[in-house]
C-alpha cells in the first residue's frame, strides 16, 4: 500500500485508528487470521465507498457502491478471506471485483488475483482505482463470472462474492485438487459453503451459517 495518496485520496492517523478498531471488533468475532486482519488495518475502506457514507466506513455494515451493487460486510469480507486459507503467491480466483476491496485485501494477503466484474460501471472505477492505492491485481477482467476465467486456471482457490442458486461446473472445474471454493449458495438467504478438492471428481463440503449478499449474475457478453 502506497502511502503518497493524491489530495482527493486522503488517509488520516483518524482513518488508521478506526481501522484498528475495526480489526479488534473482527477479532471479537472470531477472525483469527492474521494476515486478514492486517490487510483490514492497512487498506482504507473509505476511498472505496461513496464520500456520502465515509463517516460510517468502518461499521461492519455492508454499503451500496452502484450498480444495485454493495460493498460487503467488514466481517463477510474477513471470514471469506480467512476460509480461503491464502498463502503467499496463491493464485486467487475473485468473481465479483465490485468496488474492489475485497481484491485489495487478497492482494494485501500475498494472493495473485485474477477477478472478475459483469457491471461495466464498477469495472472501469475499479481499475482505476486500486493502482492509485498501490494495489496491483495479476488481472482484471470484464465478464461473466460464471466461466471463470479458463485461460488463466486452475487456480489455489476461488471466492464468489455474490450470492449463487448453485456452484457454477466452470469454477469447480479450474479449482486446483486440495484448493479451496469459497461461495454463498441461497436465493433470497445464502449459506456460506467452502468445496475443498479432493481429487478431479471429488469435492468435501463445509457450510457456515447464512449470509446476505446481492445475486451473482450470469450471461454476460
Amino acid at each position: 500500500m502506497t502511502s503518497n495518496l493524491t489530495s482527493t485520496l486522503k488517509d488520516t492517523a483518524k482513518h488508521q485508528g478506526l481501522r484498528n478498531q475495526l480489526a479488534a471488533l473482527l477479532k471479537e468475532k472470531g477472525i483469527t487470521d492474521k494476515n486478514v486482519l492486517d490487510a483490514i488495518k492497512k487498506i482504507p475502506r473509505h476511498l472505496f465507498l461513496n464520500s456520502s457514507f465515509e463517516d460510517f466506513a468502518y461499521q461492519d455494515k455492508a454499503f451500496p457502491i452502484g450498480a444495485g451493487q454493495t460493498i460487503s460486510q467488514p466481517y463477510t469480507v474477513a471470514f471469506q478471506s480467512q476460509l480461503l486459507e491464502v498463502k503467499k503467491d496463491h493464485k486467487v480466483l475473485e468473481i465479483g471485483t465490485g468496488s474492489g476491496y475485497q481484491t485489495a485485501v487478497l492482494c494485501l494477503m500475498g494472493a495473485k488475483v485474477y477477478s472478475i466484474e459483469r457491471q461495466t460501471e464498477l469495472f472501469k472505477q475499479t481499475s482505476a482505482l486500486l493502482p492509485k492505492l498501490g494495489i496491483r491485481p495479476k488481472h482484471l477482467s470484464f465478464g461473466d463470472g460464471y466461466k471463470g476465467l479458463p485461460n488463466h486456471a486452475p487456480f489455489d482457490s476461488i471466492i464468489v462474492t455474490a450470492g449463487a442458486p448453485i456452484i457454477p461446473q466452470p469454477l469447480m472445474a479450474q479449482l486446483k485438487i486440495g484448493g479451496r471454493l469459497v461461495i454463498p449458495l441461497g436465493e433470497e438467504h445464502q449459506v456460506m459453503t467452502l468445496l475443498i478438492r479432493k481429487n478431479e471428481t471429488q469435492f468435501e463440503k463445509h457450510e457456515f451459517g447464512e449470509f446476505r449478499f446481492v445475486p451473482l449474475l450470469e450471461n454476460k457478453n
